[in-house]
């Protein structure tokens, strides 16, 4: 078995911009490989060092040659070429004998870096991964704090080894650019930049995310002292140009959005209501149910009781009329037992204001879903609460879905203060159905206290039923498996 090769980009300076995948790799590696000058120092070492581990093999590879200048028979090139081909053969004896070889690179190994001269020689040879890393331009960028390019706008890089006259040609048409290697050419490269005339608009960058950082006009930066890591940025045209401040208002409509919230958490909320969520300047509704969305200190909180649906949906719309943009929560749905009704009714007083409801997972699908499908054919839904209607008109409906033969989802079938509703719902229903029809009863569905139960409706016991929990009674099609799996067939006889 060989070994696997890594080339590993470092970013730009700072060891916290090293990737989460680059600081795994260096850590597990059997060899780390990383250039350096003669002296002895890497600043690709200094980088990595916080994720090296004690006990790895380490290979520094120390350039022969800085500069172009060199007695080599072959020439600066030939010096290289020599330089490679000695670090090649070094680094394939550790994977010939299977060893993990991470190479370090500061920036992005294939962005300039010095690791692509060794995996030009050995990725045809061993399995070989490349590690992107954060660039020096992006690492500039970022320090300058203004966008280098938007929209159309093209970025052109270029070496600062180029030739003087073919740098101002490259600048002059170009919208934005970054030109690197600076140290030694730094005097040509601005004289290119005031030949191109864009010296006024170009941006000098010292050791981006490093120790000794430094940002400043590149037309007032003395040449003596430039180091290897730095360079020049011009901002494409729309870099440099501030939109007027908008007014406070501005992009917020205002309206009264109805948002249902779904059953449970964030992962039962649609991305329309999450977009509508985040889009609002006013937050209305239950205490619990506002709890359930984040906070953000820009917007404003407006939580209630549980009974003032109809004073809730005056608010929203007062607050509406003040140029706010407001969200009303609702649990599961809004448009089944919940606030798009009261807020729909409120409406009709506020004629100027805009009224949009957003749908959201209903307990019934949610707990349906948990169980399998028993709502696979004709359903209806009910709701036991008998403050709003008589329970004279609970029962008539009850009978009439039970006579039908359709599954039911009941909706509120006890609290606290009601608890004969469900046992006289249970034995009317017993009027019209078997008694081994299923039963699924789901509490907290989505939430942390979440369960579900399978049983029949001779067996149902009411006193394991409470306000947060939804009841689906079976048709006479209804059919539960070996497995507890609940589902209407489609087909009715």
């Amino acid at each position: 078995m060989t070994g696997r090769l890594y080339g590993v980009g470092l970013g730009p300076g700072d060891p916290e911009l090293i990737t989460v995948k680059a600081a795994r790799l260096i850590g597990e590696a059997d060899v780390i490989a990383y250039h350096a000058a003669r002296h002895g120092r890497s600043i690709a070492r200094s980088i990595a060092e916080p994720y090296l581990r004690a006990g790895q093999i380490e290979e520094p590879l120390l350039y022969p040659v800085t500069t172009e200048t060199t007695g080599h028979p072959g020439g600066y090139q030939g010096a290289l070429d020599d330089f490679y081909a000695e670090c090649t053969a070094r680094l394939a004896a550790h994977l010939d004998a299977g060893r993990t070889v991470v190479v370090l690179c500061e920036g992005d190994p294939l962005f300039y870096g010095s690791y692509m001269h060794l995996h030009k020689r050995l990725a045809h040879r061993y399995p070989a991964t490349v590690v992107p890393g954060v660039t020096s331009v992006s690492a500039a960028t970022a320090v300058l704090g203004r966008p280098l390019v938007e929209r159309d706008e093209i970025l052109t890089v270029l070496p600062g080894t180029l030739p003087a006259g073919e740098l101002a040609d490259r600048l002059r048409r170009s919208d934005a650019a970054a030109v690197l290697k600076l140290g030694r050419t730094f005097a040509k490269v601005r004289d290119a930049f005031a030949a191109a005339g864009r010296l006024d608009d170009a941006w000098y960058v010292e050791r981006a995310t490093m120790a000794g950082e430094r940002v400043a006009p590149l037309r007032d930066v003395d040449p003596d002292g430039v180091p290897y890591f730095s360079l020049a940025l011009l901002a494409g045209p729309g870099g440099g140009t501030v939109p007027p401040e908008p007014p406070r208002t501005a992009g917020v409509a205002p309206e009264v959005v109805v948002v249902g919230l779904g059953p449970a958490g964030r992962p039962w909320l649609t991305p329309e209501a999450q977009d509508a969520l985040a889009t609002a300047t006013d937050l209305v509704g239950y205490r619990p149910y506002l709890d359930r969305v984040p906070p953000n200190p820009r917007q404003r909180r407006h939580p209630t009781g549980n009974r003032v649906e109809a004073e809730r949906a005056r608010h929203a719309f007062e607050l509406a009329r003040e140029g706010r943009r407001v969200a009303v929560v609702s649990s599961g749905d809004p448009g089944v037992f919940a606030m798009a009704s009261a807020v729909l009714e409120a409406a009709e007083d506020y004629p100027d204001v805009p009224v949009r409801v957003v749908p959201g997972i209903t307990a019934a699908q949610a707990v349906a879903a948990r169980a399998g499908a028993p709502l696979g054919h004709d359903f209806c839904v009910l709701s036991l609460s008998d403050l709003l209607k008589p329970w004279e008109v609970i029962a008539a409906r009850l009978t009439a879905a039970a006579r039908a033969d359709l599954v039911i989802a009941i909706y509120n079938p006890a609290s606290r203060h009601r608890t004969w509703q469900l046992p006289a719902a249970r034995d009317l229903l017993l009027q019209h159905r078997a008694p081994d029809t299923p039963v699924v009863i789901g509490r907290d569905v989505g939430g942390p206290e979440e369960s579900l139960t399978v049983t029949t409706l001779a067996d149902l016991d009411p006193a394991t039923v409470d306000m947060r929990c939804l009841l689906i009674i079976g048709s006479s099609t209804t059919r539960v498996t070996k497995q507890g799996t609940v589902y209407t067939p489609r087909r009715y006889p």
